[in-house]
């Protein structure tokens, strides 16, 4: 970078922390990339199949019988160099990549998501709504748009925060408590959001994944909107809490704002306003993608309930008295259409966006984008195929079964009571967060055993979801193994040169512990209460047959 904030932001950004942080850094840095991660994982993996195949190791299953004595089936530690195993290793490596659920999932809404992406649809949606909210009201405004920010991908990250320090600028404010709340609500409150969206997708096919490889519920689908009142709980919990510590805790530290309204931009760098050339075809792009919103939303209205659709299971009740039957399940196609409806969404919003603005010209500019999206997921296919084989692999060994059925025994027999067990679980995936920083990568390691073990518990797959996503968001913030971290720490050095590693973190402590014991507080008192977590989505669970 020529100017001399940027120099400095690239000095600063080899700064290194002490203490806790400064080893939390140290020792992740020490970590291999989750790829292979995961790879020497599978091998350890083997390792311990042999030996545990060795040893006997088995597990009574909870709920399938021994059809020769009538007795619960003894499920035995499998060795993953038995021929057997061996040979499905080789002979099914296609299907069990193209067959990991995450994949089809993720991969759909990507093709949208990346259109509405790179046609500029979400960068304006996001920097028009900021910039008309009132300045009393503007942290909550910015946090909320940050949150919901989430369903953009890197653009919550690459427009909106640094847009957030030149809004506060402008108000008279300092910008590092406008780029501390954009960061809080993007990364901190990465799980909470108003609807289900890509994150949602990607969760429930790991969960999937890991409720099949455990055989202890074949039928159980994945739910798009399975978390989907939880986390909009979530929203409207963080958001005041961000706007709290923002206004109350991080701005009155930061001091008086005695700068400009501008920072200093490096050369060659873009402005992260969007609609910096000309606000009015922005507004004019806005309302055709909103038109576009309109015709999708009705027209999925009209799947289900006009006569005769194809999005209503009218025979899932058959049989059924009537106090059994139960509207989500004749809405179980809808649910499962979720993922469809959002690539649709996605793009025709970003068509219509950028046919009005001048971004897409013709089906070939379409076409480009969604290449480009997904170039974009080629490390997410490498990693995914590491990911597929290890938990493929667990099942096929019957160690992740076999885990969970003794480790719900632990936990029965140590009395303690269900809320808290989930409390511990989103500590735990709070702290394993701040050295592994890919949420998909956290959750395909934990789900094989966490799943399983929280079903034969009394824990629905979506509680298990739940529960792993609210640590997983609120220590985002403070490690800087976070992949945005770096780029934020060079956005805040625009502003203040001497800004580094140990000051963003500092800032963002106070937005971290409010986040993980609200996030942590609110889901224990969740399934203390039993309310649903989505439509169709219990807290609590019963093996088939009643096991």
């Amino acid at each position: 970078m020529a100017t001399a904030a940027g120099a400095t932001s690239t000095e600063q950004s080899t700064e290194r922390m002490t203490g806790f942080l400064g080893w939390i850094e140290k020792s992740g840095n020490k970590l291999p990339d989750p790829v292979f991660l995961f790879f020497y994982l599978i091998v350890a993996l083997v390792a311990i199949s042999v030996l545990c195949a060795l040893l006997g190791v088995s597990a009574l299953h909870p709920t399938s019988l021994d059809e020769e004595t009538g007795q619960a089936l003894r499920i035995e530690a499998v060795s993953l160099l038995s021929a057997e195993n061996i040979q499905r290793l080789w002979v099914e490596m296609p299907k069990t990549f193209t067959h990991f659920h995450p994949l089809g999932y993720v991969l759909v809404v990507m093709l949208g998501a990346g259109v509405a992406e790179r046609s500029g649809f979400f960068a304006a949606g996001m920097a028009s709504a900021v910039k008309s909210a009132p300045k009393k009201l503007l942290t909550p405004v910015v946090a909320l748009v940050a949150m919901i920010g989430n369903h953009a991908a890197d653009a919550g990250y690459v427009v909106l925060i640094p847009l957030a320090g030149i809004l506060f600028a402008a108000a008279g404010r300092h910008p590092m408590a406008g780029i501390a709340a954009a960061f809080a609500g993007v990364s901190g409150g990465f799980s909470a959001n108003v609807s289900p969206g890509q994150l949602d997708a990607l969760l429930f096919g790991i969960t999937e994944e890991a409720v099949g490889a455990s055989a202890l519920d074949p039928a159980w689908t994945a739910n798009l909107a399975g978390n989907w009142y939880f986390i909009s709980a979530m929203t409207l919990i963080y958001l005041p809490i961000i706007w709290y510590v923002t206004d109350k805790v991080i701005e009155p530290r930061l001091g008086a704002w005695k700068g400009g309204a501008m920072a200093p931009s490096p050369d060659g760098e873009e402005d992260p306003d969007p609609t910096k050339g000309d606000p009015a075809l922005a507004k004019k792009g806005l309302k055709a993608a909103g038109l576009a919103a309109l015709g999708i939303v009705g027209l999925w209205v009209l799947m289900v309930f006009a006569p005769g659709t194809p999005l209503i299971d009218e025979s899932a009740c058959d049989g059924l008295a009537a106090a059994d039957c139960s509207i989500h399940s004749q809405l179980r196609p809808f649910y499962q259409s979720l993922v469809a409806a959002f690539f649709i969404l996605f793009l025709a919003c970003g068509w219509a966006y950028g046919r009005a603005v001048g971004t897409i010209e013709d089906h070939r500019d379409l076409v480009a984008m969604m290449s480009e999206s997904m170039k974009d997921m080629g490390y997410y296919l490498v990693l995914a195929f590491a990911a597929a084989h290890f938990v493929a692999m667990f099942g096929w060994s019957n160690l992740g079964l076999i885990s969970a059925v003794h480790g719900a025994a632990g936990i029965q027999a140590t009395g303690l009571p269900l809320p808290l067990v989930i409390g511990l679980m989103v500590l735990f995936s709070g702290l394993l967060n701040l050295f592994v920083g890919s949420a998909s990568a956290k959750w395909a390691l934990l789900a094989p055993i966490l799943v399983p073990m929280l079903m034969l518990l009394g824990v629905s797959p979506e509680g298990a979801t739940a529960a792993y996503r609210v640590g997983d968001s609120a220590t985002n913030i403070i490690t800087p193994l976070m992949v945005y971290f770096p780029l934020i720490l060079v956005f805040a050095q625009r502003w203040q040169p001497s800004f580094g590693l140990g000051s963003l973190t500092a800032m963002m402590i106070p937005y971290s512990i409010w986040l993980l014991a609200s996030g942590t507080i609110l889901i224990v008192v969740w399934f203390y209460l039993g309310i649903p977590l989505g439509p169709d989505a219990p807290v609590g669970y019963a093996l088939p047959g009643g096991g």
